[in-house]
């Protein structure tokens, strides 16, 4: 059964089940589940760790079920870890760890697993090995934390170590400005929080104090950049495009996702101007997942005649970013790239309800 991560220590606190997974990306969360599992099986009495890194195609799998079969040697108790970095056991894997869960569920309580897996896919958790581990005790889904989630996130822990931000305005300002600065880099964002429990006693904490403490260690990848695009976020879009920008992006793969996202757009509003409905006209552009729903949000606000001259500004960028100069264009492919990104954010906003309408300017904005 599924659990989210602020579940796991009261879920702990009532017993012990045979299996824990974990899967995810967020290597803060995931350190930090594994310790409290780890924690509390040293607490019932697993004196003995075992440890299996599956690698390779040709893994002893053999080893794994006879650990979880066998006495322990130095305790009553033990605990069996099982680290898969791929994410993918293979079918002699799936057998196996179909089995090992009949095993571990059968048995006497002496034996605590817990799986590690990186972020799988929809495909790789409907399979029949990860529905067994699931059903054996409890998964959890690690994931990096949305932009939307951190400000109370952030929140939470400061008041782990007995801080808190001030209340209304400022407050939200002061967690808004932290977030911003710690953005896809959760890890630093704890180290960040212990900081100000080093620097700052107990109690509230003013912006200033925070601003002051506080570096900035966002990391950002082009999802971010789209997600911000395209739901209508200026500031936040031109600070991930820097951050991309600074932490040495290729300029190319920018491009290149923004132009794709502009060409599904364009072929989306196609088939909405005859007559489809939108979930229809998104299947056909072939739009899926995230994208699908961020979307949902722009279609709506763009019209044929805007795609078209955001087709052409992206294909003028296209070239800026191969080398080839444009009379009308700065010459440096950032610099371009960010006026591809205020020409999408600025086309949403001229059809934005209580907006105006009409055609846009083929170059709106200079660099």
């Amino acid at each position: 059964m599924q659990i989210r991560p602020e579940q796991l220590e009261a879920q702990l606190a009532r017993g012990l089940k045979p299996v824990y997974t974990l899967h995810g990306d967020e290597t803060l969360l995931a350190q930090e589940a594994g310790d409290a599992i780890r924690a509390a099986a040293r607490a019932a009495g697993h004196g003995e760790r075992r440890v299996f890194t599956v690698s390779g195609a040709h893994f002893d799998w053999s080893s794994v079920l006879g650990a979880a079969q066998a006495q322990s040697l130095f305790a009553d108790r033990q605990l069996i870890e099982i680290r898969i970095p791929s994410g993918k056991p293979g079918k002699e894997g799936s057998d196996a760890l179909q089995r090992y869960c009949d095993i571990v569920t059968q048995g006497d309580g002496s034996v605590l697993t817990l799986v590690q897996l990186p972020k799988l896919d929809w495909q790789q958790q409907k399979g029949a090995w990860f529905t067994a581990l699931d059903a054996a005790g409890h998964s959890l889904k690690l994931d990096t934390l949305e932009r939307a989630q951190l400000p109370a996130w952030l929140a939470q822990r400061l008041a782990r170590q007995g801080q808190r931000v001030r209340s209304g305005e400022e407050g939200q300002r002061t967690l808004a400005f932290f977030a911003d600065r710690v953005e896809g880099n959760l890890l630093a964002a704890h180290q960040e929080i212990q900081k100000l429990g080093l620097l700052h006693p107990a109690g509230e904490l003013s912006f200033e104090q925070v601003e002051a403490a506080v570096l900035n260690v966002a990391r950002f990848d082009v999802n971010k950049l789209a997600e911000a695009v395209w739901t209508g976020q200026v500031p936040r879009a031109l600070r991930v495009l820097d951050g991309l920008r600074h932490e040495g992006e290729s300029v190319v793969m920018v491009h290149w996702m923004l132009a794709d996202d502009i060409r599904a757009l364009a072929r989306a509003r196609a088939a909405l101007d005859q007559g489809k409905p939108l979930p229809l006209a998104l299947k056909e552009a072939r739009v899926w997942g995230l994208k699908e729903k961020l979307f949902e949000r722009a279609l709506p606000l763009l019209a044929d005649h805007q795609l078209a001259h955001l087709l052409d500004a992206a294909s003028v960028c296209d070239g800026l970013c191969k080398g080839l100069r444009h009379p009308d264009w700065p010459a440096e492919p950032w610099e371009a790239l960010q006026r591809l990104v205020l020409m999408a954010l600025q086309a949403q906003s001229l059809t934005a309800p209580g907006r105006r309408t009409g055609a846009a300017p083929r170059l709106v904005l200079q660099a």
